[in-house]
């Protein structure tokens, strides 16, 4: 497998992690492979106004529990914009909705070469 590097270069990815180190080292990481980062934000409010504000956004990485909130409603705005996106999260599969039990899942510490992978598609 490659690294990553070109993969993810020229697409826009909004990130929404609650977690300021977490977010912080995804954000860099995504950079460093040529993406170019939205956000990133740690609530659902700040997630559907970047939603509201950019036009083009290629992919996103979500965070399921953000602080006291769940990120679904950033998730269902989400497949209505036909855009896909990755759930980043130390969830179980099965405290996953059913809606959602198709969307991809990176388990938390975030293994960066399964995330390019599954952006990447």
């Amino acid at each position: 497998m490659s690294d990553g590097r070109g993969t993810l270069a020229g697409q826009r990815i909004l990130v929404v992690e609650d977690e300021f180190l977490i977010a912080a080292d995804l954000a860099r990481s995504l950079k460093g492979l040529g993406a170019a980062v939205i956000g990133p934000v740690g609530s659902v409010r700040a997630a559907l106004a970047l939603l509201e504000k950019e036009a083009a956004i290629d992919a996103a990485v979500l965070d399921i529990n953000l602080t006291r909130e769940k990120v679904y409603p950033v998730a269902q705005a989400l497949q209505l914009r036909q855009v896909p996106f990755v759930f980043a999260t130390g969830y179980e599969q099965w405290v996953i909705p059913r809606e959602y039990e198709t969307v991809p899942r990176c388990e938390k510490p975030v293994d960066l070469r399964a995330l390019i992978s599954l952006l990447s598609l």
